[in-house]
C-alpha cells in the first residue's frame, strides 16, 4: 500500500478518517479514471477531516489548483466531477464501525475528558487500529453509498488582480472587495473584524491606544 503510505506521510499520522478517504478516493479513481494532473477533476468535500488530506494526495485536488471546493455541511460526503465529460460520482460514507465493549467504551470517554494514562492510551490505539483493519477490509458497497449525479461542472480557476484595501492598505483578490463607506475595502474590514476593525470600533467609543496601554498597566499592577 504504497499510496497509504505517501498519504500518512503527508497527513502526519494514520487514523480511521484517513483511511476513509483513501477508499473514497480510490473508488473515484476507479469510476473516472487517473489521477488529476492539473483540473481534470473536481472534488468537492463537505467535511474538513482528516479524509480531506488523502484526497488531495489521491486525486490531485487541491485547494491551490482551485479544485478542491470545501462545503462546510460537516458530512462524510464526497463528490468527484471529471472534465470535460462532466461524469460525477456522489460518495457518502454509509460503513458501521466494530463493536465495542462497555469498558472501550468507557476508556474512551476518558480520553475525550483528557485521560492519558498508559490504559487509556492503549485501549485508543486498539480502537483506532480496529477501525482501520475493517475500513481496509470493508467492501466498497459496504463502506459506501455510491451514486453517479448530474451537475453543472464548477468554473475553472481564474487569476485575478490583486488590488490594496482602502481600510488596512492588505492586498486583495479584486472580487473579494467590499464598498463600505465609499472604501474599496477587504472583507475583514467591511465586516469590521482584523486590527482596522478594532481601531473603527475604539474610534467610535473614543478610546485611544494610549488608553489601552494605560489599561494594561493598571491591570498588571493589580495582578
Amino acid at each position: 500500500m504504497k499510496k497509504l503510505d505517501e498519504i500518512v506521510k503527508f497527513h502526519g499520522h494514520i487514523c480511521p478518517g484517513l483511511v476513509l478517504g483513501y477508499r473514497a478516493s480510490a473508488l473515484a479513481l476507479k469510476e473516472l479514471g487517473r489521477k488529476s494532473i492539473d483540473e481534470e477533476i473536481v472534488a468537492i468535500v463537505e467535511n474538513n477531516s482528516c479524509a480531506v488530506d488523502a484526497v488531495q494526495v489521491m486525486t490531485g485536488c487541491t485547494f491551490g489548483k482551485g479544485n478542491l471546493i470545501f462545503k462546510d455541511y460537516g458530512k462524510q460526503v464526497y463528490t468527484f466531477i471529471k472534465r470535460p465529460s462532466g461524469k460525477a460520482v456522489r460518495i457518502s460514507i454509509d460503513w458501521t464501525p466494530p463493536p465495542e465493549t462497555e469498558k472501550e467504551k468507557e476508556l474512551w470517554q476518558k480520553y475525550m475528558k483528557g485521560s492519558r494514562s498508559k490504559e487509556v492510551l492503549k485501549a485508543v490505539h486498539l480502537r483506532k487500529t480496529k477501525k482501520i483493519e475493517s475500513i481496509l477490509k470493508t467492501s466498497d458497497k459496504d463502506l459506501f453509498k455510491i451514486k453517479h449525479v448530474k451537475m453543472p461542472l464548477p468554473d475553472e480557476a481564474r487569476i485575478y488582480p490583486s488590488v490594496r484595501c482602502e481600510k488596512c492598505g492588505e492586498k486583495t483578490m479584486e472580487p473579494r472587495l467590499r464598498v463600505k463607506n465609499g472604501k474599496t475595502v477587504c472583507i475583514p474590514c467591511f465586516e469590521g473584524r482584523g486590527l482596522s476593525g478594532i481601531r473603527e470600533k475604539m474610534e467610535s467609543l473614543g478610546i485611544t491606544e494610549k488608553d489601552i496601554a494605560d489599561a494594561v498597566k493598571w491591570a498588571r499592577k493589580r495582578s
